[in-house]
Parts: C-alpha cells; structure tokens; sequence
C-alpha cells in the first residue's frame, strides 16, 4: 500500500525520475483493486458515478508513474502514446514496463542500486 500512496500523495504530479517495477507494478495491483471496487459500488448504487470519480482522480498519477517506470527502462514517458494503437500498442507497453532496469540513465540513477544501498547502510 505504501507504493500507492507514494505514487498519488508524494509524486503525483513528477514526471521525472524513475521508479522500480515492483513499485509500478504495484500501484497497478491496488489500482486494479480500487477500479473493482467502485465498479461494485457503481452497480448497486445504478449510476457510473464511483468509478468516474476515481478514474479522473487517478488519472495523473497513473501517467506519472507510468511515465517514470519508462524512464527506468531507458524511455521516454512518450512512448505511452504507443497504447493508442489497438491490441498491439497495449502488448508493446506491457513488454517496456516488464523490462529490467537500466544503470544510470539520463533520467537519474538506477533506483534498484539506491535501495540496494539503503539496505547496507542499515546493515
């Protein structure tokens, strides 16, 4: 849950940068959860209303994050245009956001060796 919160309370609006894809893939995981649910509230209630509310309100964190896991595979955040395309477009972003990350980049330092870090420090 703390990659979820971090993605829409500290970086909503950061293009910039990089994030792991355990954090990506995360916010997505409690995204999917949180579309379910007021989809489920959507259709007891009888109006779309819920699931608007939470898809416009997530709507720049989920391009944010998106945008900085393509910066950590060595992208630019330009390439989510590419899910436009029909079918092919979804399954090439798929690919791009599976992908390991980058060492330091024009984008910033590989977040994986920044964790990697902390956790000596703390050792």
């Amino acid at each position: 849950m703390e990659y979820f919160i971090d993605a829409v309370k500290n970086n909503y609006m950061n293009f910039n940068g990089r994030v792991r894809r355990k954090a990506f893939w995360m916010y997505i995981l409690i995204y999917f959860v949180i579309s379910i649910v007021a989809s489920i509230i959507d259709s007891v209630l009888g109006i779309q209303l819920v699931s608007l509310i939470v898809s416009l309100g997530l709507l720049l964190p989920s391009i944010s994050i998106s945008a900085r896991r393509l910066h950590d595979t060595g992208r630019s955040g330009w390439w989510q245009l590419i899910g436009f395309i029909p079918v092919i477009g979804f399954i090439i972003l798929i690919v791009f956001y599976v992908q390991d990350s980058h060492e330091e980049n024009k984008f910033g330092v590989n977040p994986k060796s920044l964790d990697e870090a902390d956790a000596d420090a703390a050792v």
